[in-house]
């Protein structure tokens, strides 16, 4: 089993990243310049006056599609550990890793019926 000493450069470089990154961003923020003015703010639109707003709404489906990628991309998360240690785990590490699939593949049918995977 893993000790705490073992992540302590890890923890370490993760500290040091986020102190490094705030640093940097705060004397960005603090040294450079700032002219707030009425055209700065107005989006760019090839030198032609805004039409419309700026920002438009993303329709439900590209949340749907992204809510999608981040369930099957964990699967992998999973998967991958599993395919490493494989021989270590034997039949009960097959047995449910395959219910885990039989439950990932029914959820996939089950949304591919729904027509959740369909772009209208």
């Amino acid at each position: 089993m893993p000790t705490v000493l073992e992540f302590g450069p890890v923890t370490a470089l993760l500290v040091i990243s986020i102190v490094l990154a705030l640093i940097i961003s705060n004397i960005s923020r603090l040294m450079g310049p700032h002219r707030p003015t009425y055209r700065k703010s107005v989006p760019y639109e090839s030198g032609m006056k805004p039409i419309g707003p700026a920002t438009r709404r993303l329709p439900v489906k590209f949340y749907l599609v992204a809510v999608l990628f981040i369930i099957f991309d964990i699967e992998v998360i999973f998967f991958l550990p599993w395919a490493v240690s494989m021989r270590d785990l034997g039949v009960y590490g097959l047995a449910v890793m395959a219910i885990f699939t039989v439950i990932l593949i029914v959820g996939f049918v089950y949304e591919w019926k729904k027509g959740g995977l369909e772009w209208e």
